[in-house]
């Protein structure tokens, strides 16, 4: 691997609601020194509450958007924009799990015109539900997640069958499915029973969302698959606008 000098660093917008009582949150330091240390790839990460994330332009400039989990978030407008401002700029995006979820609302309303769907942690009382509760909460349990040859996912985990860990209590509605993958979202990771834990967007640099919570996998001192794929995309979205400046 080149020396770490010869990578750029990368600039990376951490949208959420700080909390240290989100264990995830509490991963993220040691995670981003594992980066660092054993992979060569330096992020310089900004925590953007999603109260602040609802601004026009909060989030240009970075190489690379996380919409960390952490749900109900403070603000629902913010948590949306962060997947809408990384998929329309072609900046890397991962979402997971609130973030998983709060991808597809943005995903749902903007891109297919499904306006009138909610989010049942935000609005339990609407007709249009795209993010329901789970059937049984996933809350501090693993499962295992079924990923699709050929897919984005499936290039990441090198494997077509994981083991991943969960916290999270919502999941999508199957009866929106269809209408997504129709607008071009692409469904590559479902658990055992075909429920979706996946999504990516084809034709996107990338654009990656997980219901499971890599941040949670191990001891925290090896970065999992996925995070590392959105630190190596967000160094070579770095590296390309450094060469764009310097042309």
């Amino acid at each position: 691997m080149p020396e770490a000098e010869n990578f750029p660093t990368a600039r990376v917008a951490l949208v959420g609601d700080r909390s240290p009582s989100v264990r995830a949150h509490a991963r993220i330091p040691a995670l981003l020194e594992a980066l660092a240390e054993r992979d060569q790839l330096i992020l310089d990460a900004y925590w953007i509450p999603t109260e602040d994330a609802e601004a026009a332009g909060a989030l240009d400039g970075f190489d690379a958007v996380w919409l960390l989990p952490g749900s109900p978030y403070r603000s629902e407008a913010g948590a949306v924009a962060a997947p809408r401002t990384a998929r329309e700029q072609g900046i890397p995006f991962l979402g997971t799990c609130g973030g998983f979820q709060h991808m597809l609302l943005e995903f749902a309303r903007d891109v297919c015109g499904l306006t009138g769907v909610h989010h049942a942690e935000n609005r339990p009382e609407a007709e249009d539900l795209l993010i329901v509760p789970l059937a049984c909460s996933l809350v501090g349990h693993e499962g295992t997640v079924n990923v699709e040859a050929g897919s984005l996912a499936e290039r990441i985990l090198g494997a077509e069958r994981t083991v991943e860990r969960y916290h999270c209590s919502y999941g999508t509605s199957p009866a929106y499915l269809e209408v997504l993958r129709a607008h071009g979202l692409r469904f590559s990771g479902a658990d055992d029973d075909g429920d979706v834990r996946i999504a990516e967007l084809p034709g996107h640099p990338f654009f990656l969302a997980t219901l499971f919570q890599p941040e949670l996998a191990g001891d925290g001192t090896r970065p999992h698959p996925v995070i590392r794929a959105l630190a190596s995309a967000a160094v070579e979205h770095a590296a390309k606008g450094l060469a764009r400046a310097h042309a």
